[in-house]
């Protein structure tokens, strides 16, 4: 028939009074009842799974993932990952790296993708381009005489030009990220 301010103060006497190694039993049976609230999978899943689950992330989110904590920059920069990831843009090592090597197939594909930022794409030649001859309008109306709707015109706000926007966050621009595990290929069909 105890309240709860009067267990809980029964518990601190009862722990106070214990030993360390009492204690530590009370911290084992106290753990195996409430499970902590935030696990990392990866140490409670086989490797198998965590690297099954980490399969499905772009190269970007696996270089995040590296940042949380030792367990995932391990299992994150795994050459299992990235070599699948390399092979898809038939990015292959022009060497056979050995058992202690770690890493490789990561350096590629970032090698890889450093190279493809570095080259732009060519000029067209002059015989691709075609200029169209453009003629000025001429008008019928004396430089002086302007209609009566055209005078209006100068007290408003101008216009911008077609080629400028109003908009600071354009969303005609297609931007390629080589980093997303879309293929730059269908990228460009899409667009």
């Amino acid at each position: 028939k105890w309240t709860d301010g009067q267990r809980r103060r029964i518990l601190v006497d009862l722990l106070e009074r214990c030993s360390l190694s009492q204690q530590k039993f009370c911290a084992k049976q106290l753990q195996a009842r409430v499970p902590t609230e935030a696990v990392d999978f990866t140490t409670r899943l086989p490797r198998v799974l965590s690297l099954y689950i980490f399969s499905f992330l772009d190269p970007r989110s696996l270089c995040r993932c590296a940042q949380v904590s030792w367990q995932w920059k391990y299992l994150s920069e795994l050459d299992q990952l990235w070599m699948l990831k390399c092979l898809r843009f038939g990015w292959f090592l022009n060497f056979c790296p050995t058992p202690f090597e770690q890493g490789v197939w990561k350096k590629r594909y970032i090698e890889m993708v450093r190279e493809l930022r570095v080259t732009r794409p060519k000029t067209p030649s002059k015989d691709e381009f075609i200029v169209i001859d453009v003629q000025p309008v001429k008008s019928n109306v004396p430089n002086g005489k302007l209609p009566m709707a055209g005078r209006g015109t100068a007290r408003r706000k101008k216009e911008l030009p077609p080629w400028r926007s109003s908009d600071r966050n354009p969303t005609d621009t297609i931007r390629y990220n080589y980093l997303d595990n879309f293929d730059p290929i269908e990228q460009a069909r899409q667009a």
